[in-house]
């Protein structure tokens, strides 16, 4: 397969969040596959930890405005982007007041209200998806990064698989040492259910408050590859990998990680 279009789920970004592995990643592997000459869309949540007015960060009127249904709740979608220089990588914003502050905030939202996590992730995921169905972008690959992007292999692959942006795409989902202290409410399970996602894709989690394993267990079941992205995964996770058999490529520094994914991709 030609790599062309490369879509970046990820849950950091720098310089828009503090400099970690993760949001470091989270903008140094997109601006490296887009130099190797892909087309590249990339999306994180917007936090209340990100100055809007020093990113330069503008909502997209076009983009915004659907509703999202989540537990019998309407949250509305509002979409903003920014540019990366010098690369002039484009960011693309997910944001609703209800799982994301509207002001400045010291801790982000995944740590000072976690008890909305599980639908904090399907919103940012759901929004993901219907921003790109709406940009009409049809990407070959959708590399996933960070736990609050679990959700959207599932998504895809269950509620979007015959949709022409995502049905000959290849789902990348890359490993971290992120886990999230405080399970995802048990009610995760009722909350597929009433947006279409069937019972056997996510029996696995029914009655139970769900934990980075058995979330990292739904991302693989729907996935077609995994990349590790941080030198240290959870054996248990790296287990899980092993039982799946799907393609995987382990954890490289530097440049040559990009050149590995960029080869990777490819290989899909």
């Amino acid at each position: 397969m030609d790599v062309n279009k490369v879509l970046y789920i990820s849950q950091e970004i720098a310089p828009y969040l503090p400099e970690t592995p993760m949001s470091v990643l989270g903008r140094d592997l997109p601006q490296g596959i887009q130099e190797k000459g892909a087309e590249v869309r990339t999306f994180m949540p917007k936090y209340g930890t990100i100055n809007e007015r020093r990113n330069q960060l503008h909502e997209v009127i076009r983009l915004s405005g659907m509703n999202l249904i989540i537990d019998d709740t309407d949250h509305p979608l509002i979409i903003k982007v920014a540019t990366l220089q010098p690369s002039r990588m484009q960011v693309y914003f997910i944001y609703n007041d209800d799982y994301f502050a509207h002001t400045l905030t010291k801790d982000l939202e995944t740590t000072s209200s976690p008890r909305d996590n599980d639908e904090r992730s399907i919103f940012f995921v759901r929004g993901v998806i219907e921003t790109v169905r709406k940009l009409r972008w049809d990407p070959n690959i959708i590399h996933c990064n960070g736990w609050i992007t679990a959700l959207a292999p599932l998504y895809i692959r269950q509620n979007y698989n015959d949709d022409p942006s995502f049905r000959d795409a290849k789902i990348v989902y890359g490993l971290y040492d992120d886990d999230f202290e405080i399970p995802l409410d048990k009610r995760l399970y009722d909350k597929l259910q009433m947006d279409g996602i069937p019972h056997e894709a996510c029996k696995g989690i029914k009655g139970h408050r769900v934990r980075p394993l058995a979330l990292t267990r739904l991302a693989l079941a729907h996935s077609d590859a995994v990349i590790q992205c941080s030198p240290t995964v959870d054996e248990e996770v790296l287990k899980l990998v092993k039982r799946s058999k799907l393609p995987f490529l382990p954890y490289q520094e530097g440049e040559a990680f990009v050149q590995a994914c960029h080869d990777f991709y490819q290989s899909l």
